[in-house]
């Protein structure tokens, strides 16, 4: 089991990029897999999450070539086959690993095809509610059979069915099973549309839009005709905004610094962390280089004392993945903050509200739990602690940012989940730790093939 070490640091002065964003470069893999030709894509994360991804493509017929990897980790920039919308049987039942957004989008995407297919996952991934998409799928349909030792969990046993359109209002906010129901959705006989009571990530209609697949929306509501050919494109995934979270917060917390993230992931659907952190009292400036597609650009953030805030409900969807950091700013905060209107971190990799509120506690923050979330009484020192990540890669990283303020060492134990999202973290950290200012110090290996 690895582990991280983390002293506090007295200064940050970085520019550099983080890896590609995880949800497009999932949908890359998939939808690239689905048309009618070759496809390039550039900045693809190369994380066991998004790898599994790619490698279930493939075991569907849609295979791929490496142009660029990272060293150690896999592809960067790759080339797709597209098999235009025709896929074929896996010879074995398709590993997602860790990934809730990967099997989820294919159960989505098998659910209209004409063979038998299973998806499983590690420990984590089996341990979480697949109800939400196998309800609306078998609306349309599809028959699947949820195979795991807790009720309505994975493995998924998919029978693939010729699918009905539906028209699905979704009883939670989520991405995921609106993507699954859309990606479904390009398989039924008709028009098929999702109602979202909030606003959700919108990469999969970006996506779809990219590959010149006609999707509407209208007010909450996404529709998506069957019938269509996704038209083959290259694809530059932008950096993830959710992995540049960790360090926007490490130099928004300390009043001085400067950081430059560059060629970042700037969707209005995940920039709800940059608002956050302004209300805290942060100074950011946002530079847009595109904004075909996905917008990408840099972020400069300067450091200044935060004081603490209110997460909005509106917001929290969109803010799921950051709410661990987030937590640590907060401790790090003059005043209260409130997080409320979260239950859904009680279902992700672990149970976040649980394992984030330990973990600060054995930092010596002052914590509230409920069951919807926390309030985090900030501005108390920390102290350095042993933290468990519980196979976590968002605990993880969350508490290797607390290490850096925190009197005394902090050791993060069973880092390697990680990987899962973020390949080289451990080295841009290390960069961090001590105190590096040239932008060649963040560089991650890449090998041309």
């Amino acid at each position: 089991m690895s582990t991280l070490r983390v002293k506090a640091i007295s200064s940050l002065h970085a520019e550099f990029s983080v890896p590609g964003d995880k949800s497009i470069s999932h949908r890359a893999a998939i939808i690239g897999g689905l048309s009618n030709g070759v496809c390039e894509v550039s900045n693809f994360l190369p994380s066991e999450d998004c790898l599994n991804t790619l490698k279930a493509m493939r075991a569907l017929g849609a295979n791929f070539e490496i142009i660029e990897e990272l060293e150690g980790y896999g592809p960067t920039k790759l080339r797709i086959h597209g098999q235009s919308m025709k896929l074929k049987a896996p010879e074995a039942p398709i590993d997602c690993g860790n990934s809730g957004t990967g099997m989820r989008l294919l159960a989505g995407l098998l659910a209209g095809q004409e063979f038998t297919s299973e998806l499983f996952g590690d420990a984590s991934l089996s341990s979480r509610p697949m109800g939400r998409i196998t309800v609306p799928l078998a609306e349309m349909g599809a028959k699947l059979e949820t195979l795991g030792d807790k009720p309505g969990c994975a493995p998924l046993r998919i029978h693939g069915s010729k699918l009905k359109p539906i028209d699905y209002d979704m009883p939670v906010a989520s991405a995921q099973v609106k993507s699954a129901v859309l990606l479904a959705g390009l398989f039924a006989e008709g028009t098929t549309s999702v109602t979202q009571p909030s606003v959700t990530r919108d990469h999969t209609e970006r996506m779809f839009a990219a590959f010149q697949l006609s999707c509407r929306t209208e007010n909450n509501k996404i529709s998506v005709p069957s019938g269509q050919m996704p038209e083959s494109c290259d694809i530059i995934v932008p950096g993830d905004i959710s992995s540049a979270a960790f360090w926007l917060v490490a130099a928004a917390a300390m009043d001085g610094s400067r950081l430059l993230v560059k060629d970042v992931g700037l969707n209005p659907t995940r920039t709800a962390i940059l608002k956050v952190l302004g209300r805290m009292g942060a100074k950011m400036t946002e530079i847009l280089h595109s904004s075909t597609g996905e917008p990408i650009g840099n972020i400069e953030i300067h450091g200044a004392p935060l004081k603490g805030t209110t997460l909005l409900p509106e917001e929290i969807p969109n803010l799921i993945d950051e709410i661990p950091v987030i937590a640590v700013a907060a401790a790090l905060a003059e005043g209260d903050t409130h997080i409320r209107n979260a239950r859904e971190l009680r279902v992700k990799e672990t149970d976040r509200i649980t394992t984030t509120v330990e973990n600060l506690r054995k930092m010596g923050a002052d914590v509230e739990e409920f069951e919807d979330g926390m309030i985090i009484h900030g501005g108390k020192r920390l102290k350095g602690a042993n933290i468990e990540s519980h196979g976590d890669h968002r605990i993880a990283m969350a508490f290797a940012i607390a290490g850096l303020f925190a009197k005394g060492e902090t050791v993060i134990n069973g880092t390697d989940c990680i990987n899962t999202s973020y390949p080289g973290f451990a080295h841009h950290l290390d960069a961090i730790r001590h105190e590096r200012t040239n932008p060649e110090d963040f560089n991650l290996p890449v090998i041309t093939k």
